[in-house]
């Protein structure tokens, strides 16, 4: 591979290299590549390599166009034991950020985590880190798209981080031109494009309902006995490539009046396929009610869900205020330290964080939070508490 300088890893004594660069800039390859070399360089040594899901591990680290195997001198690939081998004795496990406690217990002399900023699990990067503890220099090389989550931010002001920041005009040379004509230029200059493209981590919108330290103060990674849950669906009008999103969000209530975001199952797809996903989310989290907007479905809302499953409970909701009078009274529960999101909903969070009522329309993902919070607000529990665990 020939490098480009911003693909080499820095110099100096550090023990976290933070790549943050856009969209086709190379920096999965870059951490592959410095990955191999510190393989090769230490005889013997163990190493990790983490992404977001088991797939993004294997589709993309190790068998994809950037990963492992296409590498000058490929390790073997054991994928029955999550295991790269190099001839020369060095070993790296293979982990997805989903289960954390996979990382619990085994040691390594260096690391590769990708795409950190979309990490579901935080805790994966805290074992990650516990675990290199071995030889006299251990050291993970960080690769992402940058968001502002907390541990990106807490690395930008580590002593021991370094950063390398990166767009994707860098590695234009090695793009197709279809993807800078339709993709780059459609979002250059937006928000979105500023944080995809240019590799800018951008905060709250200034005129934002929800700002992110409200929803990270009060985050919960456990759930108490819950009265009621239910899923809440926005639903797209059309489908296909550019059609919206459509919300799916399941939330619930416990005794003593909090609120608690369980999941996020939004999708751009067909009604059979959204309508799938909400049923099973219904299931999975023993909800008792399916609450769905129908200002554009209408009945066919309820006719899909029902020829899935006719057993689901399902009440229709219509939209007969302004989107800011619907959020208002949610965005009060959160500033009431009342609302607790139960794990990590980036592109959620990302939505609330970046809607500016007043300057187009509210994401899907949002109104679907808005119905579903809505919904328990409004209806009174009837049930004892029980736990939804299991």
């Amino acid at each position: 591979m020939i490098a480009r300088p911003e693909q080499l890893p820095p110099p100096g004594d550090w023990r976290i290299w933070l790549l943050l660069a856009g969209r086709g800039f190379g920096k999965s390859r870059t951490i592959v590549e410095w990955a191999c070399e510190q393989a090769l360089a230490m005889p013997g040594s163990r190493g990790a390599v983490v992404a977001s899901t088991a797939s993004d591990v294997r589709d993309v680290l190790v068998e994809g166009e950037s990963g492992f195997m296409s590498t000058e001198t490929p390790p073997l690939y054991e994928p029955s034991r999550r295991k790269l081998s190099w001839p020369n004795g060095s070993i790296a496990l293979l982990y997805s950020a989903e289960e954390p406690n996979r990382l619990r217990g085994p040691q390594q002399h260096w690391a590769i985590a990708d795409e950190l900023a979309a990490w579901s699990k935080p805790d994966a990067w805290d074992q990650l880190l516990f675990g290199l503890r071995l030889g006299t220099n251990p050291r993970v090389a960080v690769a992402t798209t940058p968001r502002p989550t907390p541990q990106i931010k807490a690395m930008l002001k580590d002593a021991t981080c370094v950063v390398t920041r990166g767009s994707t005009y860098a590695n234009r040379a090695n793009l197709a031109p279809a993807f800078f004509q339709q993709i780059v230029s459609r979002y250059e200059g937006t928000r979105l494009g500023r944080q995809e493209i240019n590799a800018e981590i951008l905060d709250d919108a200034p005129g934002a309902l929800w700002h992110r330290a409200m929803i990270d103060e009060q985050r919960a990674w456990s759930l108490p006995p819950l009265l009621r849950v239910v899923v809440a669906i926005d639903p797209a009008v059309t489908s296909g490539e550019d059609a919206d999103e459509t919300g799916i969000v399941c939330a619930g209530i416990d005794a003593d009046g909090h609120y608690y975001v369980m999941a996020d199952a939004s999708m751009r797809s067909s009604p059979d396929q959204w309508a799938r996903a909400a049923v099973g989310m219904y299931h999975n989290n023993k909800a008792d009610r399916i609450v769905a907007e129908v200002n554009n479905g209408g009945e066919m809302v309820e006719l899909t869900i029902h020829t899935i499953d006719k057993t689901v409970a399902y009440r229709a909701v219509h939209a007969t205020r302004g989107k800011r009078t619907r959020a208002e009274p949610i965005a009060a529960l959160y500033e009431q330290n009342k609302v607790h999101h139960a794990g990590m909903f980036g592109a959620l969070e990302d939505q609330m964080c970046g809607w500016e009522p007043g300057l187009g329309d509210s994401p899907d993902r949002v109104d679907a939070l808005v119905w579903a919070l809505t919904e328990l607000l409004t209806r009174a529990p009837m049930k004892a508490a029980r736990s939804r665990q299991g």
